[in-house]
């Protein structure tokens, strides 16, 4: 009996420590003072929450946003595709994500480059087509462009942007 609950209480410790580095470490991915040298370190973390937060982080190298914006995870990527800091090449990336629902984010995505909504808007899923026609940034020529689609509610908001743009 003394021996199985000694050998609990080390497992519990033992996952109270990983518990504690992992949140250490998703700190220190967020920390906006952290090196990039310690953010680079962290990004190979087996935890894809730290990577997530390496993705939000503003700070975070150019780089290795890149290398995030293809990560295992959706949730890293889907972070890399709200950073401030992504670059009009790694939002390319991510408007050909796999996953449409980075897709959408993109598309949905406030300072989104004009040239990845004219690329969303050529998208097989309809929603993020329809993502492209309702964002207040997409370019009257990618709405004329919308106005034609095959579906008709993406077609009916790009009309409807359209006049509301004039």
């Amino acid at each position: 009996m003394i021996r199985i609950s000694c050998c609990m209480m080390i497992i519990f410790q033992l996952s109270v420590a990983t518990a504690d580095t992992i949140n250490h470490d998703k700190r220190l991915a967020g920390h906006p003072a952290t090196s990039a040298e310690k953010l680079w370190d962290l990004s190979k973390s087996k935890d894809w929450e730290v990577r997530e937060t390496l993705g939000r982080n503003r700070k975070s190298p150019v780089e290795l946003l890149d290398k995030l914006a293809e990560d295992e995870n959706m949730h890293v990527r889907i972070a890399v595709a709200t950073n401030l800091s992504t670059t009009e090449k790694i939002f390319e990336k991510l408007a050909k994500d796999k996953e449409a629902d980075v897709r959408s984010v993109v598309a949905r995505f406030e300072y989104i480059p004009e040239s990845i909504l004219e690329i969303l808007a050529s998208d097989d899923d309809v929603d993020i087509r329809l993502e492209v026609a309702r964002n207040l940034n997409t370019s009257k020529a990618t709405l004329h462009k919308l106005t034609k689609d095959s579906h008709l509610e993406v077609g009916q908001i790009a009309k409807q942007r359209m006049t509301q743009q004039q």
